[in-house]
């Protein structure tokens, strides 16, 4: 009996726990399912705030990008051609000269006194060709009279012929000797932007030395050699033989900030096996003086233009483990789906998408990294007003707020923000940033991420007004 009485208080405790889960869950069974209006959907919980845009349609232009090096047309160092003191130096470092401009002097007087010399050897020949002239015509009319022999004659017809070359050698002297006295002036033999000079006044310079004495670089117009994959090669050259302008932009190492525009005028004959590319060549015009020889550059050749594609922000696009995808809002029940896309050219902040989604269908653009399929979201506004300490100021200008001049408009302005839609707000920025890529607002700003250029837009709008 002892035995039996623990086995006994066991199965008792054992047959009442599994009584109380089953009243347990019999009363978690008879609630009523939760809502799917604040439960963010299958898993329930808070909405997710997020920023959508709707897709839009654009013409997006197809576009190569490579890695280039910018290239002068011409580079010449320039070196003396005769041997010589430099006397005299007529540029400075870093002018931008034009062909045939006076550079530098060497010491002529070397090269006069070998005019001067060849000089006076013609005329000492020219005399002794004069006279042997004068005795031709006399053996001449004495050959007529038989009174002297016919070798004499014909000795004195080679004497004449005789100076007659050494005239032609005087006079080829006297122009060398000219021409060496031309190259004591070094004048420039191209136009282009000088370097750092290679030698300075009193030296003896020559023909020979290596470093010369100043590099000219041809930099208006300069070209750019870039490359791109040989997989691109068929669509570029069937541009160039129907003779279609392709143009080409130059953009700096970080890829921001475009320098120059151009057109593509060339393309290399054969395709480096080691890296699968082919070179090509771009020409600009460089009025600003922008690209520098052996400068680095971003390439970017527009070869085709898709007419009404459909675009989203690039902050859209994800990828993951079911490919490249967006997360799109349903306009009425706010719940997020996931639809794969295919993505087509980019350009600027923009992507085009080939498939998967239509014009007019709003994306996820930020906030993404809380969704999953079947989430309920909230839509938020960015906060793109000005900072406080702004306004306030804006405010004490314009004489303490709404019946201030400047604090009324800003009020106006505000209020007019206020009433546009994410996708008008979105588009504003879109051309007012187009605006800062033009330079209207200045350089400096035109290197700036977009976020800052934002902060940099607001202080400017803030300075005006007060």
């Amino acid at each position: 009996m002892k035995r039996i009485l623990p086995w006994a208080l066991a199965l008792g405790a054992i047959a009442g726990a599994v009584g109380i889960g089953y009243y347990f869950y019999q009363q978690k069974a008879a609630e009523p399912p939760a809502k799917a209006g604040k439960g963010g959907g299958r898993g329930g919980g808070a909405q997710v705030p997020v920023v959508a845009v709707p897709a839009t349609t654009a013409d997006v232009g197809v576009q190569l990008e490579g890695l280039g090096t910018v290239t002068p047309i011409a580079t010449v160092t320039v070196r003396s051609r005769v041997e010589g003191q430099l006397m005299r130096l007529h540029f400075k470092e870093g002018d931008t000269v034009r062909y045939g401009d006076l550079l530098a002097e060497i010491d002529p007087r070397a090269a006069q006194v070998q005019l001067a010399t060849a000089e006076g050897q013609l005329a000492r020949d020219q005399a002794l060709l004069t006279n042997a002239q004068v005795d031709l015509e006399r053996y001449q009319l004495l050959f007529k009279q038989d009174s002297i022999a016919r070798q004499q004659l014909d000795t004195q017809e080679a004497l004449v012929r005789q100076y007659q070359a050494t005239v032609k050698i005087d006079q080829a002297s006297i122009e060398n000797a000219r021409l060496q006295l031309t190259y004591s002036r070094v004048t420039a033999p191209i136009g282009g932007r000088l370097g750092l000079r290679q030698v300075d006044v009193g030296n003896i310079v020559r023909a020979g030395d290596a470093n010369g004495m100043v590099v000219i670089t041809q930099l208006q117009p300069i070209t750019v050699i870039f490359t791109i994959p040989e997989d691109s090669v068929p669509a570029v050259m069937r541009k160039l033989k129907s003779g279609e302008k392709m143009p080409v932009n130059a953009f700096d190492r970080a890829g921001k900030v475009q320098l120059a525009t151009g057109m593509l005028i060339t393309v290399d004959n054969q395709i480096d096996p080691a890296t699968g590319t082919v070179k090509l060549k771009a020409q600009f015009a460089n009025e600003d003086m922008s690209l520098f020889a052996n400068q680095f550059v971003n390439v970017r050749m527009l070869v085709d233009t898709k007419v009404g594609a459909t675009v989203v922000p690039t902050a859209a696009v994800q990828r993951g483990t079911p490919g490249t995808f967006v997360y799109a809002v349903d306009k009425d029940t706010k719940v997020v789906s996931i639809r794969r896309v295919r993505l087509g050219p980019v350009q600027g902040e923009q992507v085009a998408i080939e498939d998967g989604i239509q014009p007019g269908t709003l994306v996820v653009v930020d906030g993404a990294d809380k969704l999953r399929e079947g989430a309920v979201v909230e839509m938020v506004v960015r906060d793109t007003s000005p900072p406080k300490e702004v306004r306030r100021k804006r405010g004490e200008k314009g004489g303490g707020g709404e019946k201030g001049g400047g604090g009324e408009k800003g009020a106006e302005a505000q209020k007019t923000f206020e009433k546009m839609s994410p996708e008008e707000r979105l588009k504003r920025w879109q051309d007012l940033n187009a605006r800062i890529d033009k330079g209207e607002f200045g350089e400096e700003i035109k290197k700036l991420p977009e976020e800052e250029r934002k902060l940099k837009m607001r202080e400017l709008r803030g300075s005006k007004k007060q």
